[in-house]
């Protein structure tokens, strides 16, 4: 099963990407970082302190997100399903059985902690979403109004810390693999990418 990665900071499409891929490529599986928040009371009692909590590597289940994609790679048919709700910042987990569709099946991993898993990040396709600061804010100030319950105040705060610590951490990711610099509303880049995308899937299937 061949890995997906597409990562990039806040509002910049990586979900709007994620969900054309899944269309394209109707048999891929898709995991979304954002499912694997921690909601213990230390994650909870930060978060009203730490606009960023969300940003950092702490809040997030990496023990649990690679078990899951352990079992993916190994086609176990029923696996432990994660979602979050930020409202409540509840975590929720469920059983799920699993449709292995074929040796060209995709797995997309999707969120800003994608590129920071105990992965071989040289085998896998490594997609970064990118735009420009001022359109991703307009983009997560109506989402974070609309789903999460906050303000413009609260927002901008989270925001500009995360812009921050994201391309801090990136620089890594960016050095040591090969990256697929994209923005996806860009109709000739997102083309360019579906058509790679095929090419690798088509091969897989010969």
């Amino acid at each position: 099963m061949k890995t997906i990665i597409i990562t990039g900071q806040s509002a910049t499409g990586k979900s709007f990407l994620t969900n054309k891929l899944s269309k394209i490529f109707k048999n891929s599986i898709v995991i979304k970082t954002d499912s694997y928040y921690r909601d213990n009371i230390l994650i909870k009692l930060l978060s009203i302190f730490r606009f960023d909590i969300y940003d950092r590597i702490l809040s997030f289940k990496r023990k649990e997100i690679m078990q899951t994609i352990y079992n993916l790679y190994n086609k176990t048919r029923v696996i432990t399903s994660y979602s979050y709700d930020f409202k409540k910042k509840k975590s929720k987990q469920t059983r799920v059985r699993v449709n292995y569709n074929g040796e060209n099946q995709f797995l997309i991993l999707e969120g800003i902690f994608a590129h920071r898993l105990d992965l071989n990040y040289k085998e896998t396709i490594n997609i970064l979403c990118i735009d420009e600061k001022e359109i991703c804010f307009k983009r997560r100030l109506k989402r974070d109004q609309r789903e999460r319950g906050r303000n413009i105040i609260e927002v901008n705060k989270r925001f500009s810390q995360s812009w921050y610590l994201f391309y801090k951490n990136i620089k890594t990711f960016i050095n040591s693999s090969e990256v697929i610099k994209i923005n996806p509303v860009d109709q000739i880049s997102y083309d360019k990418l579906i058509i790679n995308l095929k090419n690798i899937s088509k091969n897989k299937k010969n």
